[in-house]
């Protein structure tokens, strides 16, 4: 299946609220800047399929008979109005602590079973307008004949399925719920695909910029990506964990059939789980090589430094000798201080000076880069495993 990628700059974080301490149990605390909800259905058979979009929530109870053949998708966008979300919770007689773990967000995605349906949490990746990513939680109630699903804000990945309801295209008509909220993990999970492809490429940009330019700048990359990697982490680990759950279910809520298709979805979180594991390994990695390249720079800047210390002292040594004030008329005076061609010896004798020492750490390698120091060595090395290996075996002569 081929996936569009995403361009990352870094997981959001939305505001949300926490019920107060010591509040009882499922009380209801609508999230910051949460949209109105808007609650939208698509009622289909193999035959025939039927979607709009509800006023109230009151509105779907023609829909919520267990002798129907139809299957219906209640999707409820946005957690903005606590009154509305009570009536749904009401109509579906859904339980006040999996209600509140539907708004009190963000919550550990997890699988829970109860008398009347199956409650689902996961996460959900999705691009916003500036090229970014960020996630998104979202609540799954699966019913004999229904599911219904939150959403905190308008807009998902979900849309494909969507059009193959429409269109009637693929197996989801033909089957029940089961097989929808089967569909719609699989959607979720796919998409972080993507994310999970672009966050490579973006550790092998800096694999390189981390070597070349080890800057302020590469540090703050490699920063930014260990965060979205742990943003994509604690969204997909635990949803492993909850669609091995349903894999396992046996409720009733979810048949064989479909329970082979979440196999092969537990399979897509597995192989997730392993790339992000990977990545992060690669991404400490490139902390231990920023500190590398700059403890290496830091070495070639003290060894000019060095070299050029180690010219200059020899030739302070001789102008300190020559600046001492000693009377010419004493007895034991510098024979040197009266002679014609003394000034220019003495310029050749410290630029001979500053020659002989070059001569030097050019000899010795000092004045090269550590780069190129490495394979200079590397070679005289290999020269030097060849001649011991001809002198071990000298060719025979026939």
């Amino acid at each position: 299946m081929h996936l569009p990628k995403v361009k990352i700059l870094g997981g959001r974080r939305r505001k949300s609220r926490r019920p107060p301490p010591g509040a009882s149990p499922g009380h209801l605390v609508v999230p910051l800047d949460a949209p109105r909800p808007r609650i939208r259905i698509i009622d289909y058979s193999p035959d025939r399929v039927e979607e709009k979009e509800l006023a109230s929530p009151a509105d779907v109870l023609p829909y919520l008979t267990d002798d129907k053949e139809s299957v219906t998708w209640v999707d409820v966008q946005g957690l903005g109005d606590q009154r509305t979300l009570e009536e749904i919770g009401e109509t579906f007689g859904l339980h006040k602590l999996a209600l509140a773990d539907v708004v009190n967000i963000p919550q550990r995605p997890k699988c829970e079973i109860y008398d009347k349906h199956i409650f689902l949490v996961t996460r959900m990746t999705l691009g916003v307008s500036d090229g970014s990513f960020e996630t998104e939680q979202v609540s799954m109630f699966l019913g004999k004949t229904f599911l219904l699903t939150f959403q905190e804000t308008y807009g998902d990945c979900l849309d494909s399925i969507r059009e193959r309801l429409r269109k009637g295209v693929g197996n989801i008509r033909k089957h029940g719920p089961d097989y929808l909220a089967y569909a719609i993990i699989d959607s979720i999970v796919d998409h972080y695909f993507p994310v999970v492809e672009t966050l490579g490429d973006r550790i092998e940009e800096l694999e390189d910029e981390v070597v070349l330019r080890p800057t302020r700048t590469a540090l703050s990359k490699i920063y930014g990506v260990k965060r979205d990697l742990l943003t994509v982490r604690r969204g997909i680990w635990p949803q492993r964990d909850a669609i091995g759950a349903l894999t396992r279910d046996d409720s009733g809520f979810v048949s064989g059939e479909v329970q082979v298709y979440l196999r092969d979805c537990y399979d897509h979180a597995v192989q997730l789980i392993d790339i992000i594991e990977s990545l992060r390994d690669l991404t400490g990695g490139l902390l231990d090589v920023y500190l590398s390249s700059i403890a290496n720079r830091t070495n070639e800047v003290m060894k000019v430094l060095t070299v050029v210390t180690s010219i200059f002292i020899p030739l302070t040594f001789i102008v300190g000798i020559y600046g001492m004030n000693f009377d010419t008329s004493h007895p034991l005076n510098m024979p040197e201080l009266g002679w014609r061609y003394g000034y220019i010896a003495c310029w050749a004798v410290m630029l001979a000076v500053a020659g002989v020492l070059l001569w030097v750490f050019a000899r010795k390698g000092w004045l090269r880069s550590s780069e190129v120091a490495d394979e200079v060595k590397a070679k005289q090395a290999a020269k030097e495993r060849v001649a011991e290996a001809a002198k071990a075996d000298p060719p025979q002569r026939s």
